[in-house]
């Protein structure tokens, strides 16, 4: 199977760049599965139906959120009717929407997309571990279960991101991190067959602040002043993430490759090998 995952979407350059350059990636490698990020996508704040929906037309499979999950609060009364839109896994209980997302593949093969936020340096929450472990437990990848398994770790500090790596290996496909706006340059394989890495980046205007206009945070950050809300910044947008290749037999990765194309940072595209 190939997995195709976008880290987080910030405002309308990022939303342009992806909805850009999806064409020639689908041509170009072909996924059976296409995950992004989606929760900085409505003007730096959360995600709306419509901009969700545009990503769904464009090819994308699920759109994942974060710690902005409800800065649009349009989504707390949609969410529930909008099951390709996941929120983080370990909300408390009663939260509206849902945390994971089954849904078929071509050629009839299940895949287990899961969203969880992080704990360092982040909201406090319900145990992410635990919340992973329920749901791995429950759908087994694998002869007899499912075919491939996803999760987005949605956390600041990359010590957290690299033991939910080890927690999955061998249980997911992919684990890769979101938030920090940067891509890592730690994707491998885990010993056990998880692709991982910490963090895919941003697809954004990397002229910035993570994505925020850099004159605003200037301001806010060097001389201590009270500044109007931080809003995307509106040039060209990079489009980041990673690309994974598994085994159809074991759902287990054989390989994981970055993705940079746009803007300003040094591009890399992948080559499709199955």
């Amino acid at each position: 199977m190939r997995i195709l995952f976008f880290g987080d979407v910030v405002g309308r350059a990022g939303r342009d760049a992806v909805l850009a350059h999806m064409p020639m990636l689908r041509e170009r490698l072909d996924p059976d599965l296409t995950v992004v990020n989606g929760e900085n996508s409505a003007g730096g704040y959360g995600v709306t139906v419509k901009i969700a929906e545009e990503f769904f037309a464009a090819g994308i499979d699920v759109v994942t959120l974060g710690n902005h999950t409800w800065d649009q609060k349009e989504l707390v009364g949609t969410i529930e009717q909008q099951p390709r839109i996941i929120r983080p896994l370990n909300y408390p209980e009663g939260t509206p929407g849902r945390g994971f997302v089954l849904l078929q593949a071509r050629g009839g093969r299940k895949v287990l997309v899961v969203n969880v936020l992080l704990r360092l340096f982040m909201e406090p929450m319900d145990d992410p571990f635990a919340a992973v472990d329920r749901v791995l437990k429950a759908h087994r990848m694998g002869p007899g279960g499912v075919d491939a398994v996803l999760i987005d770790m949605h956390g600041e500090a990359t010590s957290e991101k690299m033991i939910m790596g080890h927690f999955c290996d061998g249980r997911a496909s992919l684990v890769v991190g979101t938030h920090s706006h940067v891509p890592t340059a730690d994707h491998m394989v885990l010993p056990k067959g998880t692709a991982y890495q910490s963090d895919a980046g941003m697809c954004g205007d990397y002229d910035s602040a993570i994505g925020m206009k850099k004159e605003v945070a200037l301001a806010k950050m060097v001389r201590k002043l009270p500044t109007e809300r931080l809003s995307p910044a509106e040039g060209e947008g990079t489009v980041c993430g990673c690309y994974v290749e598994t085994d159809d037999r074991s759902g287990l990765a054989v390989r994981i490759e970055p993705l940079r194309i746009g803007g300003r940072l040094s591009q890399t595209l992948p080559e499709r090998m199955q």
